[in-house]
């Protein structure tokens, strides 16, 4: 997601940031890039023009050229109008007004409306604890209704009852009197689409609208249309008038040229973006945190956020429990790659460490990328229960067999030993110092220096019950201690060049509740 602008316009903020003193031809020319560099990333154009208006217009003022860092200041300026561009705050799905509030979901066909249906289902379960009610109104492709009930029941939501033969707009009465018979606090209705916008689509969207009058009218469009994602929101506001947007693929959009100019050109907001395939792959929009992203600032508060939600409390506390005592097996190896995939892979977990969004080439060439994690997991499964408990079992004929059931070689299982070791040693020494070991005092001083206090497993930050306005916090200290600006590393983390851990060596750990190196770790000594 915003791979090829981030590149672009890092590298050309970068030339602005090391320099002592900016005439006002420095400032156009930079300006004349990252024009070309939106309108490459697919921006509307009228968007563009006006954003390089915008920054030219302050960027160019005294004040600026003769402060002390004026390259700080224009990349300042910079992202203030990203963010403006993007709608300034995160606005999300409005549920305030009497139950059951009805969702609409509208779209062209093959833009993920069902699957993005049930993403949002689940989301309202799971976070806000609503009973949901979701019902398919597509009466025209072939087993739609059947493929919404399937996802039900895969997330545990409730789903209308299919009847043969009735009109989406009986369906669409139908679905709101179940669910306020059902005592449903939200209901979804998944209205049809069509291959392009015509006339019996809008007729049908208008009628439907009208029998169940709801108060969230989202339009799903795919990123990777690009500018014609812009066209679609604005013909269907003009005909049936939506109050927000669901963009899918964004994981597949390198370019992101949508996402930035529907907010500026439709005027509506940009509520929830999807970003991969799995139920549980939906995130919310918020603008100031893409714009960080963008410009290679990271996003500390949405790492955090992505933590709590797929850290299990209870394994992380027995983990910590365990490395209090100084044990770390290849079982607990194994269970740190997963979560580490669960949050994004190390790509996406670097994607949201200041100053680390640059650092994908480089660890790609090093061989650490995701794929190394799932290598890595292969070998472990191949491994006797035995085995994983204590890999000084690990001799030359069991390494072979392992080595064949992985589809892997001895050196890359002697690698993994060699990582596990080393985490394993370090477990030992963290346990084994002070009052209730030097993993407690660490992840204690983490906590304090997050403000999120104690909690699980003897000084862990209990991350599934952090307030918003904690996180907001968390990232005003963060841009405080200097993480919030490009080019920023993260202190504590040794290894590879620009701070990158080490997965090679003794720099993971931090691994403790699922993700390393948040800032607060202390640096070896």
């Amino acid at each position: 997601m915003f791979e090829n602008l981030q590149d672009r316009l890092g590298s050309i903020l970068n030339g602005l940031t090391g320099r002592g003193a900016l005439s006002e031809a420095d400032v156009s020319a930079a300006l004349r890039e990252v024009r070309r560099a939106l309108l490459e990333a697919d921006v509307a154009l009228d968007v563009v023009r006006s954003f390089t208006d915008r920054v030219r217009e302050k960027a160019v003022g005294a004040e600026i050229l003769k402060s002390i860092k004026p390259g700080q200041m224009v990349v300042k300026i910079v992202h203030d109008e990203l963010v403006e561009m993007l709608g300034g705050e995160g606005v999300g799905i409005d549920l305030h007004a009497p139950a059951p509030v009805v969702v609409m979901m509208v779209g062209l066909q093959g833009s993920g409306k069902t699957t993005t249906t049930a993403k949002i289902a689940n989301r309202l379960s799971t976070r806000d604890k609503k009973k949901v009610l979701m019902a398919s109104l597509d009466t025209r492709r072939p087993a739609a209704q059947e493929q919404l009930r399937q996802l039900g029941a895969q997330t545990n939501i409730d789903t209308l009852p299919i009847i043969a033969g009735q009109s989406p707009t009986d369906i669409a009465a139908r679905a709101v009197q179940a669910a306020k018979l059902g005592g449903h606090d939200v209901v979804i209705l998944d209205t049809a689409g069509r291959t392009h916008i015509d006339e019996p689509l809008m007729v049908e969207m208008a009628d439907i609208k009208k029998r169940s009058i709801p108060h969230e009218i989202l339009l799903v469009a795919d990123s990777l249309t690009g500018q014609d994602a812009v066209n679609l929101a604005r013909n269907f506001d003009e005909r049936v008038g939506i109050t927000g947007l669901v963009l899918t693929r964004m994981d597949g959009d390198g370019r992101g040229g949508a996402a930035l100019s529907m907010r500026a050109v439709t005027g509506k907001p940009i509520k929830l973006i999807g970003v991969g395939e799995k139920m549980s792959e939906l995130e919310e929009f918020h603008p100031r945190r893409i714009a960080d992203r963008i410009l290679g600032m990271g996003d500390i508060v949405s790492l955090v956020e992505r933590a709590a939600e797929n850290i299990d409390a209870e394994k992380a506390a027995a983990m910590a429990a365990k490395m209090a005592k100084g044990k770390f097996d290849l079982n607990d190896l194994a269970d740190q790659l997963r979560q580490m995939q669960k949050m994004g892979g190390m790509g996406g977990i670097m994607g949201m460490m200041p100053g680390m969004a640059g650092m994908k080439d480089k660890m790609a060439a090093a061989g650490l990328d995701d794929k190394l994690f799932g290598r890595q997991i292969a070998i472990i499964q191949s491994m006797t229960k035995a085995e994983r408990a204590n890999p000084d079992l690990l001799k030359h004929s069991r390494k072979k067999r392992i080595a064949a059931g992985s589809g892997t070689d001895a050196a890359a299982i002697n690698k993994l030993l060699k990582m596990h070791r080393q985490m394993a040693d370090m477990m030992k020494m963290m346990g084994g110092k002070g009052k209730g070991g030097m993993m407690k005092q660490m992840m204690s001083g983490l906590a304090g220096k997050m403000g999120l206090g104690g909690g699980m497993g003897g000084g862990m930050p209990d991350l599934s019950n952090i307030d918003p306005k904690q996180l907001e916090a968390l990232q005003k200290q963060a841009e405080a201690a200097g993480l919030g600006k490009p080019g920023a590393g993260m202190p504590g983390l040794g290894g590879l060049p620009g701070g990158l851990p080490s997965l090679g060596g003794a720099k993971l750990p931090g691994l403790g509740g699922g993700f390393p190196g948040l800032p607060g770790l202390p640096k070896k000594k």
